[in-house]
């Protein structure tokens, strides 16, 4: 994120990373079972989230998709043959979308009945099938939902020397937020690094 604590511009730009941290996220994903965002970072970034800057196996995609909007001609489905992708839906899912995506060789995972996947029974499902380390990488939607329902561990941010600003950027968490700065997240620091131009902090979640 930027300082400021922005993870894309006004107008969707999100390249802020360094090359020296883009070289330890690879490693991370390396050496997880699986890599998490939400549809709208998929919509925006059309992201591959293999590794390519790093020696290892990629780990699986998972997308959380609750509508199926995932396009056909997106990365990650293009090469669902190749590394295997998971998309997360509700039972809302249009089921002409969810038939065209199992064909391209998409595994769709329905998880709740609501407008929105519930996060907990696709966690367990994931579990099931030896997914059990997940890297979540947004987008600020995602990331208020994983945290705020208690299902972040670790949360791990590199800092690019850069301000952004805008009212209508993209924060790291979004979301509703807390009302009240007691109920707010208790992190503990666990180190902090320099890779690159990016510092980066590395923080526990406590939990109660």
């Amino acid at each position: 994120m930027s300082l400021d604590g922005k993870i894309a511009t006004a107008g969707g730009e999100s390249r802020l990373s360094s090359f020296e941290d883009l070289e330890r996220v690879h490693r991370i994903r390396a050496e997880v079972d699986g890599i998490m965002i939400g549809i709208g970072t998929l919509l925006a970034d059309d992201p591959g989230l293999t590794v390519r800057l790093a020696t290892g196996r990629s780990p699986q995609r998972i997308v959380v998709d609750s509508k199926s909007r995932t396009p056909i001609d997106a990365n990650v489905v293009r090469t669902a043959l190749e590394t295997p992708t998971i998309i997360a839906v509700t039972s809302m899912a249009p089921e002409k979308r969810i038939r065209q995506l199992q064909k391209a060789g998409v595994l769709v995972l329905r998880c709740g009945r609501g407008p929105s996947v519930s996060l907990p029974i696709l966690l367990r499902r994931l579990r099931v099938m030896g997914i059990k380390r997940i890297l979540l990488e947004g987008g600020g939607s995602l990331s208020w939902s994983m945290l705020s329902s208690g299902l972040v561990d670790e949360v791990s941010v590199a800092i690019s020397p850069r301000i952004l600003g805008g009212a209508d950027a993209t924060t790291l968490v979004e979301g509703e937020g807390f009302k009240r700065i007691r109920d707010a997240i208790k992190l503990r620091l666990g180190s902090v690094r320099k890779y690159g131009e990016d510092l980066v902090v590395r923080y526990r979640v406590l939990t109660d």
